[in-house]
């Protein structure tokens, strides 16, 4: 099992891209209703102002672009029809669940520009099947993978995902999720709105957007005036208002003090668990557990959706494809085949 991810922005672009990037995963440029469109790493590189709105439905502009990537990304890897696994936050689930299934189920022909990653690449067209799509909620994946991926977790614990646009949590035992204590509510993005503010100011943060800027949040520095800028110390402000302002209060109501007696564990996953400063706070606040970051926690989910997939094709890995299409990263796993189809 392999996971691929590149950054959830797209960009319209019609002009020619040649011999700018090493592979399909970060060359990543397609056809929809005539209109070219970048994606992912080479909207980053290439784009004047990619983007993502936070959230976004399945029959949204960039929620079908994001998923026809990943589809032509799985295809590339193993070209075998695929049983879908995909999913929401649970706040979005139950509205984004058949609205998903109809997109994605079915036969999509994808027209793609292999020129970004080809010297000579010409227009080519892809066709991929979809035999079935299952919609869970993202807690859900992040347990499954959990329980039955390489962390192998037994027992209860509580698991917080912290993502872009939403920070999920829940309590889940041997027996299954509690889902009184399900939580969603605003991701990341709380705080690097918040650092965005405090920069700007002091400096003139240009036509940036929002995705933009979250990559010199991750990095913990900004060019601004031709100038680099350590911003390490505004995120660290920026990551625990968020925690004090937004996490430990609603925490604090949704999880009761008999959930604690069941478990002494809680498992961090999702990007906002690579930043120490906000893992800090956890351990600081829940300093009666036991805090783990997980294994690879931007493709947690994802590996959890690709085993649900094992298990709904019956062992069969050509036919077992996890999608999370996340506010800031989309991931891509599956089990691929030694010889990539796509050149």
């Amino acid at each position: 099992m392999e996971s691929y991810l590149f950054p959830s922005i797209i960009e319209s672009n019609n002009y020619e891209i040649r011999n700018v990037a090493s592979d399909l995963l970060h060359g990543l440029k397609f056809y929809e209703d005539d209109l070219g469109y970048i994606i992912g790493y080479l909207a980053l590189s290439e784009g004047v102002a990619p983007g993502k709105a936070i959230n976004s439905f399945p029959n949204d502009l960039d929620y079908k672009l994001l998923a026809k990537a990943a589809l032509l990304l799985s295809y590339a890897k193993n070209d075998s029809p695929k049983n879908v696994v995909t999913g929401f936050p649970y706040a979005l689930y139950h509205v984004n669940k058949s609205k998903a299934e109809d997109l994605l189920n079915g036969t999509h022909q994808i027209t793609f520009d292999p020129a970004p990653f080809e010297k000579t690449g010409l227009t080519q067209m892809i066709t991929t099947k979809v035999n079935s799509v299952e919609v869970i909620p993202e807690i859900e994946a992040c347990t499954i993978a959990a329980r039955k991926g390489e962390l192998k977790k037994e027992g209860n614990f509580f698991m917080v995902s912290i993502g872009y646009g939403t920070l999920e949590a829940c309590l889940s035992t041997e027996k299954g999720l509690v889902y009184r204590t399900i939580t969603s509510l605003v991701g990341l993005n709380y705080a690097v709105n918040l650092a965005i503010k405090e920069i700007s100011k002091s400096f003139y943060l240009g036509l940036r957007t929002e995705h933009q800027f979250d990559v010199a949040f991750k990095e913990g520095k900004i060019i601004l005036n031709r100038q680099e800028l350590d911003i390490t110390l505004i995120r660290k402000r920026t990551l625990q208002r968020y925690f004090t302002d937004v996490i430990s209060p609603y925490l604090k109501n949704v999880w009761k003090d008999d959930d604690f007696k069941n478990t002494n564990s809680l498992l961090l996953t999702g990007g906002g668990s690579l930043y120490g400063d906000l893992v800090d706070c956890f351990k600081k606040d829940f300093d009666f557990l036991n805090v783990q970051v997980v294994p690879n926690p931007l493709t947690f989910a994802g590996e959890g959706y690709c085993i649900r997939s094992l298990e709904n094709s019956k062992g069969d890995k050509d036919a077992a494809l996890g999608m999370d299409i996340g506010n800031s990263t989309t991931v891509v796993t599956l089990f691929p085949k030694k010889t990539e189809i796509v050149h």
